[in-house]
């Protein structure tokens, strides 16, 4: 049975993480992905009799298998990778890089046969059959999650193999790729790492594309060409040097061009020009400073463009005002039209740097007519992701669409003339904030509100677009003071019911959840058909894009937000309900599985992963995984009325516990009755009371007997009503876990569909409406009682209060 996408790749990187040892994460990822591609090209020659990869006797990921417990392991893997590269050329010195018989590296005798035992069972374990579901990239997945997990424990200098997914995503939908994008049309990365950005551009293309690119590091090149094979494109040309220095691409004395380029160039490199001997006319526009190499990167994709091609580069925000030499080039760049746009990106969102970048966009074709720059001032859309942030779905939607249409948004994009650009004033800096003011604007106090009252109608006209949702919410709240201030209708308290309780806001939640409705609706006989054919990002895309759509005109409600809310249950739960069902079907992904054993305790006591039902205790304990349709799910369509007795049960319990709480409390105190009761813990047991009830009879206290059979009522009266809870909570259980087995695909599917993705949906959208109406709510509080006390009430209370000082200091006879 397959398991989520999710808990494969994550428990890929925590088998392989724990085997680590010391080695820096830059290193041991070469080990894994050479593993994991041995894994994949086996794969792939046992059920594609056409693969471009022959796999020799003695050269595959079975011989490896073989190899378990064997004392020259090591030795025997680096053989097996040979034998494998030998017979595919094109793997030569891709591959053979590594050496798993490094002692220093994976250990001496025993420690390096285990360690390499154990690495290649966790790859021997790992189900893949989830590639040959069309449109899901299973093994190339888990190459990039590894990558993306090995540049987040590499530090700075040595992550920058890798361009986070959000950011070349971006990058590949504002290139210019489209519809008519052509499989010979050409994209070229001159520093492309392990390749990432250049396949997130084949992705956008309908039909693929022509790949060519160059890296300066070895075992990173080697990363990119393994990269290219697991995904499909090994037909890919990427060439080893330093593209400045030795570009490997050139036809004669000139750089060869193409139709399209995208580039994360290592950042201002103080040593780009040692050894050029020969510039390819690339600095036609200037020589960039001997210890910046940005523009020499950007000049080098400038002159590898067709008449009509098209770029865009990652670069930091230095490149955009930074003077002398680059002052120059930029200058000429813009006169001649070269760059199309500009879009600032969030800091920290790179491995290699946590300073801002942004994304140059050049676009040769009609150049000369260009008569401005588009900026996008996208630097505060992002989301803290441990100790980098990241970039949102609704962020990158939000870049691409803006950027593509040429939308202006205040605050956020505009179209720049070249004249303004050119104004002395701002001489050609291309700084944004120089033209794009992203500033929230200042909330100002009001002086004559301080002093005589009212809230200021400026502050109430601000919020427009809610009056204009709710054309009669401002006179319910508000009522007029004196020209040009207003005053509240209703007490403070009273503001959040007011708003709710308005006939124009429950219309307006209303629509929006019929609105969500009747997406699902459209939507559902898609989700209901997912298959081995379903291709998930175009299934996702589209459903996504019509919620995107449907939500564009409604006031208030940020449609990128709504999207958003789709694409995070998305990626956390409806990615891996549609991957199960892809490769199980509807009736197989919906049945209890066994619980895996994670690993094992000190003890070697087994770790299971967390269980949705659990019959029994220790590791002899039944334990069912619901992957697809969690118990609750279950329960509240066929057992409502169990669960409702559960829940009384449950109270009756909860009571039980207040009540033996309250009772110790009172008692248990010193020289209380039941003082003597509490154990050396300070707990009152039915043990210690016990022995208290005995001694207090011997003793003749009836008034503690009576105190102490009293808890003895209680203690009892919680242990059964606890029992009761425990016993039909069990039984609830056990014919749940019953019904899995009764199941029909139909109402499988009203379970996955109704009761778990669109109700989910719904509430999630119905959070961005209680935030908005929250927003509103907080917004007249802050105004009502920042202005509800004016001047002359404070001087009278403090008048009152000098008063009522003088009175108690006459009293004491000071005067």
């Amino acid at each position: 049975m397959a398991i989520k996408k999710s808990d494969l790749y994550s428990s890929l990187w925590r088998s392989c993480d724990e085997l680590r040892g010391g080695m820096d994460a830059s290193q041991y990822k070469d080990y894994i992905l050479t593993l994991l591609f041995v894994k994949y090209v086996t794969d792939k020659a046992k059920s594609d009799p056409n693969s471009l990869i022959e796999v020799p006797a003695g050269g595959s990921f079975d011989d490896m298998v073989a190899l378990k417990g064997d004392k020259e392991i090591g030795e025997k893997i680096t053989k097996i990778i040979n034998r494998l590269a030998e017979a595919n050329p094109t793997l030569v010195k891709v591959i053979d890089l590594t050496d798993f018989n490094d002692e220093e590296k994976l250990g001496k005798g025993k420690e390096m046969q285990d360690r390499l035992s154990k690495l290649v069972a966790i790859f021997a374990d790992l189900d893949f059959r989830g590639s040959r579901a069309e449109g899901d990239d299973l093994l190339g997945d888990a190459y990039e999650y590894l990558m993306r997990h090995f540049a987040t424990e590499s530090g700075k200098s040595k992550g920058q193999f890798y361009t986070p997914a959000e950011v070349s995503r971006i990058l590949a939908k504002v290139v210019g790729i489209g519809p008519k994008t052509r499989q010979d049309d050409t994209v070229y990365d001159p520093t492309c790492g392990s390749g990432s950005l250049l396949l997130k551009v084949a992705d956008e293309t309908p039909r693929g594309i022509t790949i060519y690119g160059q890296e300066k590091d070895n075992a990173t090149w080697a990363l990119s060409k393994m990269n290219m094979i697991l995904h499909g494109n090994e037909d890919a040309d990427i060439r080893k040097g330093d593209t400045i220095t030795n570009p490997r691409f050139t036809v004669g004395n000139a750089l060869r061009t193409f139709d399209f380029a995208v580039a994360n160039p290592p950042f201002s490199t103080k040593s780009w020009n040692n050894g050029l001997d020969q510039e390819f006319g690339r600095f036609e526009f200037g020589m960039p400073p001997e210890k910046n190499g940005d523009y020499a990167f950007l000049l080098h994709v400038l002159k590898s463009l067709k008449s009509t091609g098209k770029a865009a580069v990652i670069l930091p925000h230095g490149v955009l005002f930074r003077g002398n030499a680059e002052a120059t080039i930029r200058k000429q760049l813009l006169r001649r039209g070269y760059i199309k746009g500009i879009i600032g990106l969030p800091a920290n969102l790179f491995y290699g740097t946590g300073i801002p970048a942004s994304i140059i966009v050049l676009d040769k074709e009609n150049a000369q007519a260009r008569t401005g720059v588009f900026m996008v001032d996208a630097s505060k859309g992002f989301v803290k992701d441990g100790n980098k942030n990241r970039l949102r779905s609704q962020d990158i939607h939000k870049i691409v669409d803006v950027f593509n249409k040429q939308t202006e948004i205040d605050r956020y994009s505009r179209m720049v003339p070249l004249a303004e650009i050119a104004d002395p004033k701002n001489d050609y800096n291309l700084n944004i904030p120089r033209y794009i003011d992203s500033s929230e604007p200042e909330d100002i106090q009001d002086l004559h509100a301080h002093l005589h009252g009212g809230i200021p109608d400026g502050d109430l006209d601000a919020l427009t677009g809610y009056w204009d949702a709710f054309p009669s919410l401002r006179a319910t709240v508000f009522s007029d003071n004196r020209p040009g201030y207003s005053d509240l209708r209703v007490d403070i308290a009273s503001v959040q019911q007011t708003v709710l309780d308005s006939p124009e806001f429950t219309k307006f939640a209303a629509d929006v959840q019929d609105e969500v409705d009747d997406w699902f609706a459209t939507h559902r006989p898609i989700l209901q058909g997912v298959n081995q054919q379903t291709v998930p990002k175009e299934l996702i895309a589209r459903i996504g894009d019509d919620l995107l759509d449907r939500f564009k005109e409604t006031p208030l409600l940020d449609e990128y937000d709504i999207y958003e809310q789709l694409m995070t249950y998305w990626h956390s739960v409806m990615h891996d309900d549609v991957f199960l069902v892809m490769n199980e079907g509807w009736m197989e992904a919906a049945k209890p599985r066994s619980a895996r054993i994670l690993g094992y305790d000190k003890n070697k006591k087994p770790k299971f992963e967390d269980a949705d039902l659990q019959f029994g205790t220790g590791a002899s304990a039944q334990r069912y995984v619901m992957d697809l349709i969690a118990p609750s799910l279950v329960v509240s369509k066929f057992f409502a009325d169990e669960q409702a007795a559960i829940d009384g049960l449950t109270a009756v319990a909860e009571e039980s516990t207040r009540e033996l709480e309250e009772y110790v409390e009172e008692h248990a105190v010193e020289d209380g009755l039941l003082g003597e009761a509490v154990d050396d813990k300070g707990k009152v047991t039915q043990k210690s009371a016990g022995t208290r009830l005995k001694e207090a009879q011997e003793e003749d206290d009836d008034e503690t007997v009576v105190a102490v059979s009293n808890v003895i009522g209680l203690l009892k009266r919680e242990v059964a009503a606890k029992k009761a809870v425990k016993e039909a909570q069990a039984a609830l259980d056990l014919v749940t876990l019953e019904k899995y087995g009764d199941l029909t695909e139909p109402e499988i599917k009203q379970l996955v569909l109704d009761d778990k993705w669109h109700a989910t949906i719904a509430t999630r959208v119905a959070g961005e409406l209680n935030a908005l109406s929250l927003a509103l709510v907080d917004r007249i509080r802050q105004l009502g009682e920042r202005y509800g006390e004016t001047l002359g009430n404070l001087e009278a209370e403090l008048s009152k209060l000098n008063g009522l000082v003088d009175t108690h200091l006459a009293d004491m006879g000071i005067k």
